[in-house]
């Protein structure tokens, strides 16, 4: 009989300082209206000058862990997703397998930019289905604020750091969200909407590097907004093709949490109320791939998901990448 995967348990974690608009009045010039006007954002977190992508994310993880009710020596798998790696190599996968113990445990880095928790589900929930592993660590972390230049307005106000993790299973226990369906994409030609244009092998670290400032992210905020609403639209669309499942059976809509603007845009074009549609982007703002692995995490943490809701997850980011998912509640063996 084929497997089927499931998240079993959910965790997240945000680092305690809190950096406002007000906080950013005094950095650039832009105020508090036009940032919350224009993205929805109040504020966001960023993690200590000695706080890296590994530490969130083992914070992250051992929630999951403890959610989902097993032990870190029973992970098969960890993959994480980030874009700001600890290092470039070794992998930031392989420094928490280290960390959480997971002595049994394969560990890779993904990376698609803000799509990497997709991306991160679509791979344990292949390897699950295959019946080659039974239980596997999804870790999204970012540290955003080691790429942001702090003196661009357009890039500043829209990024935090954060973690978020789930244990993906075989076994019907716990949260019991069955992976239902999953549609990725990507377009490379676009790659340079959204880019961190030095540190890798076309352009290693130099002193004209750093004279240019290309060591922080650049973006064509206009042109990545026509494309995130397109591109999650029809990925979501093609999820709920996929299982044969109407935009009225959408029970909750969970976005990348980037704009609100965008978010908006996409819950008119689902006809789902904004009051189904859940939100951590006041608080948190974008941070990354970890985005959704947040909001999925509080939206379990704070709402009674009933068995038999859907919950669709839509995400877009750099590479472009993109992605949607299905995550129906079912029956626990331990509920």
């Amino acid at each position: 009989m084929p497997q089927k995967a499931r998240i079993i348990g959910t965790g997240s974690y945000l680092p305690k300082r809190v950096l406002t608009n007000y906080d950013l009045e005094k950095m650039v010039e832009t105020s508090d209206e036009w940032i919350v006007s224009r993205t929805g954002m109040k504020e966001r977190r960023i993690a200590h000058e000695e706080e890296f992508t590994s530490d969130m994310g083992r914070e992250a993880a051992l929630s999951a862990l403890q959610d989902a009710g097993i032990a870190a020596d029973a992970l098969d798998l960890i993959l994480v997703a980030t874009l700001t790696p600890d290092y470039v190599f070794p992998s930031t996968a392989c420094l928490l397998q280290a960390r959480l113990g997971a002595t049994r445990a394969a560990a890779i880095d993904i990376q698609a930019a803000c799509s990497g928790y997709l991306y991160g589900l679509a791979m344990a929930k292949a390897f699950i289905e295959s019946g080659m592993y039974r239980n596997i660590l999804v870790i999204a972390s970012e540290k955003l604020s080691s790429i942001v230049n702090y003196k661009d307005r357009n890039t500043c106000v829209l990024f935090g750091d954060g973690a978020s993790a789930c244990i993906v299973s075989n076994e019907p226990r716990g949260k019991n969200l069955y992976i239902r369906e999953i549609s990725l994409g990507s377009d490379g030609h676009q790659a340079e909407l959204l880019i961190l244009p030095a540190g890798g092998s076309r352009r290693p670290a130099s002193q004209e590097t750093l004279a240019e400032q290309l060591h922080y992210l650049k973006m064509e905020g206009k042109e990545v907004f026509k494309h995130a609403v397109r591109r999650m639209e029809s990925a979501s669309k093609e999820c709920l093709d996929r299982v044969g499942l109407k935009e009225s059976d959408i029970s909750w809509l969970i976005p990348h949490q980037a704009n609100i603007r965008i978010i908006e845009a996409i819950a008119k074009r689902f006809d789902v109320p904004m009051e189904r549609v859940f939100m951590t982007i006041h608080k948190y703002g974008n941070t990354s791939a970890s985005s959704l692995g947040i909001a999925l995490d509080e939206l379990m943490r704070e709402k009674e998901i009933r068995n038999g809701e859907n919950l669709l997850l839509t995400a877009f980011g750099a590479g472009l990448t993109w992605g949607a998912s299905i995550l129906t509640k079912e029956v626990s063996t331990n509920a």
